[in-house]
């Protein structure tokens, strides 16, 4: 067996570059629960971490029985963005990672591309991708399928066994994996209770990292293993 060496790292975007999460799920939460469908921010984020909208929304009617007003969207869309602008944050120690970083990089994420570059242009983060943003709305299935990871590595011709994920929620880990690649854990996001290593441990995640500072020690074990 060879030493393992990466060739890309793929980022998640929400929760793992920028701390998004707590702003989606409360107004997910504040819209739904107006609408007649009473859920938490934390029991959105427990059930559907990494999910796309589109596929948490068909959970959710289906569940209801119903289907959601015609401006749902409009009204989650306009408290998200309005939040964005007065408080949303990089991660910490994220801006000083990528910049050491000696590795091409992306993201894959499932919100639209247009969410993925607003977000990373009001933290400051979209210079270190370029145009190398990738949605989930670009392939036929979303996490935890491996579509999206998969296409990612195509459009930059890196071998998906040479790709390192960094994935804050179970079903990008179980993306990651099935796409045949390596996953890091990440639950250094301020939506990320005590328990959240450990479930991304249970889904198998290679390594979980508590602060993004952390990924060159990372990359650094992750390299003295083996690759099978």
């Amino acid at each position: 067996m060879t030493a393992r060496y990466f060739e890309l790292v793929i980022f998640d975007c929400d929760g793992v570059l920028v701390d998004s999460e707590p702003i989606i799920n409360h107004a997910h939460a504040h819209v739904l629960t107006a609408c007649g469908y009473p859920i938490t921010a934390r029991d959105l984020v427990g059930r559907f971490c990494g999910m796309s909208d589109a596929d948490m929304l068909a959970i959710i009617e289906h569940e209801w029985g119903r289907a959601l007003p015609l401006s749902y969207t409009e009204r989650v869309g306009t408290m998200i963005e309005n939040e964005f602008r007065q408080s949303l944050a990089a991660i910490g120690g994220v801006t000083e990672t990528l910049s050491s970083l000696r590795l091409p990089v992306c993201v894959a994420s499932s919100s639209t591309v247009e969410q993925i570059r607003r977000k990373l242009e009001l933290t400051g983060l979209r210079h270190h991708f370029g145009e190398n943003l990738f949605s989930a709305t670009m392939v036929e299935r979303g996490k935890p399928a491996p579509d999206l990871f998969l296409y990612a590595a195509e459009q930059l011709a890196a071998a998906p066994d040479r790709c390192l994920v960094i994935e804050d929620s179970p079903a990008g880990i179980d993306a990651a994996l099935a796409a045949g690649m390596t996953a890091v854990g990440f639950c250094g996001g301020s939506h990320c209770g005590p328990e959240h290593g450990a479930r991304l441990q249970e889904h198998r995640a290679a390594l979980v990292m508590h602060d993004m500072r952390e990924l060159a020690t990372a990359m650094a074990k992750l390299a003295s293993v083996p690759a099978g």
